[in-house]
């Protein structure tokens, strides 16, 4: 089992072409590092695609996820966030994660 002990998300959208040595620099470029056993979040520009880089502290994972209806609720802008466990796990089923309150119930705002 790989462990992520933290969630980055990277808020500029990414060209889905790109493998694991482009999406390594595009950590070390907005994130300053790759740190051990954090995981980093890119989207592409429609918010249907996302892929998730992974350092397990002795290497790089790459996963990719799709989604065929929908789209990823991404914020816009450039930088990056800070994702709890509950907001990655509501992001990758296409759910407003930014809504989340502490309990895990999804409110509108």
């Amino acid at each position: 089992m790989i462990r992520v002990d933290a969630l980055w998300l990277s808020v500029a959208p990414l060209d889905m072409r790109a493998g694991m040595d482009t999406l390594l620099a595009q950590v070390v470029r907005v994130f300053g590092e790759a740190r051990p056993h954090q995981a980093y979040l890119f989207a592409n520009r429609r918010g249907t695609r996302m892929k998730v880089l992974i350092h397990d502290g002795q290497g790089i994972w790459l996963a990719c996820r799709r989604l065929h209806q929908g789209r990823f609720r991404w914020v816009d802008g450039t930088g990056s966030l800070t994702l709890t466990q509950a907001q990655f796990d509501a992001l990758v089923l296409g759910l407003p994660w930014q809504q989340l309150g502490g309990d895990g119930a999804i409110r509108m705002i």
